[in-house]
């Protein structure tokens, strides 16, 4: 893989354990970078330490090691921006989500993400600057409660409940995601947009419609960083819409208008209310 550019058809999601196919890649791109999917299919999970602008993801790392909450990784890898993997065993039969802390600066790559991983490089400032192993961990490995590890970096206030029908039906998100992992090319971008502003309207916290969406737009052959950038416009749109817009002409521009089925409610008024950002 280079940056921002894919070697096969489908990215990282092409990835395969296959001699014969690894070594007609390198034949073909022998300078390539090499990625790594996390999750169950090559049993790693990373925690992702940033470091980018004021945010300093080594801070919350530090926190999160005084509380007993990522010990027992297997080995540490630094990044060209200064940051770093912790690269842990992923939990045998247990779906572990990719997921963000942004405020925090510490992401998870779990089921559908993806690391990259030494002796890649990259180009910084006009130098190439590489992943390389910091340290192996000699003792005893441990898996990773990601979800726990969520809780303690970006806790989330409980979800609030209500009688109105169109919160109501945050019940069809499943059906949601199946339908935006289901677009094909030319139209996943533009269905990952209106997917995230329909969970906006609706109340859905931006963290939330990232967990709920990231599977599946990647399903689609999205990456993470556009799939990142695509819910966080489509949450700064949503926040700035009025709400006395008009769903007539909304649902004309929609891609499910047909179903309806997510639709905003018409059968009564509602408060003006305002999406929370990523």
């Amino acid at each position: 893989m280079k940056p921002g550019a894919r070697q096969t058809e489908h990215g990282f999601h092409d990835a395969t354990a296959d001699p014969h196919q690894v070594e007609t890649w390198w034949r073909q791109h022998p300078g390539a970078n090499i990625g790594v999917p996390t999750g169950a299919p090559s049993g790693m999970v990373v925690v992702d330490v940033d470091v980018h602008g004021p945010v300093d993801g080594f801070h919350a790392f530090s926190r999160a090691h005084r509380a007993g909450l990522v010990d027992g990784w297997q080995f540490l890898v630094s990044t060209p921006s200064g940051g770093m993997h912790a690269c842990y065993p992923a939990t045998p039969g247990e779906v572990q989500r990719s997921w963000q802390a942004s405020r925090a600066g510490v992401d998870f790559r779990g089921d559908g993400g993806y690391v990259v991983v030494p002796p890649s490089e990259v180009s910084t400032g006009g130098a190439a600057v590489g992943y390389r192993v910091r340290q192996i961990n000699t003792g005893p490995s441990s898996m990773l409660d990601s979800d726990r590890l969520r809780d303690f970096l970006d806790p989330r206030p409980t979800p609030r409940r209500s009688a109105s029908p169109d919160v109501a039906r945050q019940a069809d998100v499943t059906r949601l995601a199946a339908w935006v992992a289901a677009r094909g090319e030319g139209e996943r971008n533009r269905g990952l947009f209106w997917a995230a502003c329909r969970l906006a309207e609706n109340d859905v916290p931006a963290s939330d419609a990232l967990d709920v969406l990231s599977a599946a737009a990647s399903d689609a052959g999205l990456g993470e960083r556009e799939i990142t950038a695509t819910v966080r416009s489509a949450y700064r749109t949503a926040h700035s819409r009025t709400r006395d817009s008009s769903t007539t002409s909304e649902q004309a521009s929609s891609p499910l208008a047909t179903d309806g089925w997510f639709a905003r409610d018409t059968t009564g008024a509602r408060s003006p209310s305002r999406a929370r950002g990523l």
